[in-house]
């Protein structure tokens, strides 16, 4: 079984499962996030978070949909015949 497990959660977040100190999480500038303690969390794709990268719910609020599923909307209204 993988160390690391990354979960694209539906019209939602990334969840990300590791043991603890196995994930470095660093922003543009090369600054580290403080995981300690963690061996969960989400990150933010729906870019309505105000706790970027994390996810702090915002999505559900906002309606966001998640570019897969659009993708198969997008296609279904293309050539409604498919499934």
């Amino acid at each position: 079984m993988p160390a690391i497990k990354i979960t694209v959660r539906k019209n939602g977040p990334y969840r990300v499962e590791a043991p603890e100190g196995s994930i470095e999480l660093v922003d543009a500038d090369g600054n580290k996030y403080d995981l300690s303690g963690k061996t969960a969390f989400s990150l933010c794709r729906c870019g309505g978070s105000k706790n970027k990268p994390f996810c702090d719910g915002q999505h559900s609020a906002i309606g966001f949909v998640g570019a897969e599923t659009a993708v198969r909307i997008a296609d279904q209204s293309a050539n409604p015949t498919s499934t």
